[in-house]
C-alpha cells in the first residue's frame, strides 16, 4: 500500500503546482462547491494511478485543486463507497494520498437521513461524532508506523475548534445549523422504519452512508477533521416517506450554498 500511495503523490505532485494543506471531500448531490474554486486544476480518477473510480450518480469523479475563497484547496468532487463493491482500502486510499501531499485539514460532506425528532429537511447538521456501524474497519489489518500508529485515539474524531468557528460563521450569516452524531452505515437501502428507531436509540442523529471511514483515516493519519451533513429526508415516526436517489439530489442541491459559505470561511485563517 505504501507503494501505491507513492506512486500516486508522486503523480499528481507532477499536476498540482501549489501547497493545499486542506482537503475536501463532497457527497451525493454537492459538488457544486467546486464552482466557487478558482484557478483551478481538475483532474479525472480515472486518469489517476491507483484511484477507484465513482460509479454513483451525483459524484462526478474529479480530484479539483485550486483556490475556494482565496485558500489553496484539493477537493474530491465524488467520493467511494463500500455499497459500491470496493474495500475500505479502496475507499479511504484519497485520504491516504491527500496525506501524502501534505494535507492537514480534512473537510467532509453528505446527504443523510435525520433521525432527530427536532430536524427538518434540508437542515445541516454539523457532526460532532459518530457511530460506526460498517462491517470492515478501514484499519483493519497489517499497520504502518509510517502512517499512524496502531491504536489510534478517536476521543476527538471531529475538531471541537473547528466545530465552534463553523457555529459562529454560521451565527453571523444567520445560518441555522444543528449538531449531531452521524451514524455511518453500508447502504445502499434507505432505512427501514425499524432501522430507524435503532438508529436513534443507539444516540444517532442521522445516518448516511459514508464519511466514517474517512473520518478514521484521516484521524489515523493526524489530520483535523470537520463534518457537515445535509438532512435531505427524515426517519421519525410519522414523517417517513418513500424516498429516492434523485430526491436526495435535489435537496442538497437547494441547500449545498449555505454549506459553502460555512466551508469557504472555515479554512480561512
Amino acid at each position: 500500500m505504501l507503494l501505491k500511495i507513492q506512486e500516486t503523490a508522486h503523480f499528481l505532485r507532477s499536476k498540482i503546482l501549489t501547497n493545499p494543506k486542506t482537503g475536501i471531500i463532497l457527497g451525493t448531490g454537492l459538488g457544486n462547491l467546486v464552482t466557487q474554486i478558482t484557478d483551478k486544476t481538475e483532474i479525472p480518477y480515472e486518469t489517476i494511478p491507483n484511484f477507484p473510480v465513482s460509479t454513483v450518480e451525483g459524484h462526478s469523479g474529479k480530484l479539483i485543486v485550486g483556490k475556494l475563497g482565496g485558500v489553496d484547496v484539493l477537493a474530491m468532487q465524488g467520493r467511494f463507497h463500500f455499497y459500491e463493491g470496493y474495500d475500505m482500502k479502496a475507499v479511504t486510499f484519497p485520504v491516504r494520498v491527500m496525506k501524502a501531499l501534505g494535507i492537514e485539514t480534512l473537510l467532509v460532506s453528505n446527504a443523510s437521513g435525520g433521525v432527530n425528532p427536532g430536524f427538518e429537511i434540508g437542515d445541516l447538521m454539523i457532526i460532532t461524532d459518530h457511530i460506526n456501524l460498517f462491517p470492515e474497519h478501514p484499519l483493519r489489518g497489517k499497520n504502518f508506523p509510517e502512517l499512524g500508529t496502531r491504536f489510534p485515539d478517536m476521543s476527538e474524531a471531529y475538531s471541537k475548534e473547528l466545530i465552534a468557528k463553523a457555529k459562529g460563521i454560521a451565527a453571523k450569516h444567520n445560518i441555522k445549523v444543528v449538531e449531531g452524531v452521524y451514524a455511518g452505515t453500508t447502504g445502499p437501502t434507505f432505512e427501514t422504519p425499524a432501522e430507524y428507531r435503532y438508529f436513534r436509540t443507539i444516540g444517532a442523529d442521522a445516518v448516511g452512508m459514508s464519511t466514517v471511514p474517512e473520518v478514521i483515516v484521516a484521524n489515523h493519519a493526524g489530520m483535523r477533521c470537520f463534518g457537515i451533513s445535509i438532512v435531505t429526508d427524515l426517519g421519525v415516526p410519522g414523517k417517513i416517506v418513500e424516498v429516492s436517489h434523485e430526491e436526495v439530489q435535489e435537496i442538497g442541491n437547494s441547500v449545498q450554498p449555505l454549506m459553502t459559505l460555512i466551508m469557504k470561511e472555515l479554512i480561512q485563517d
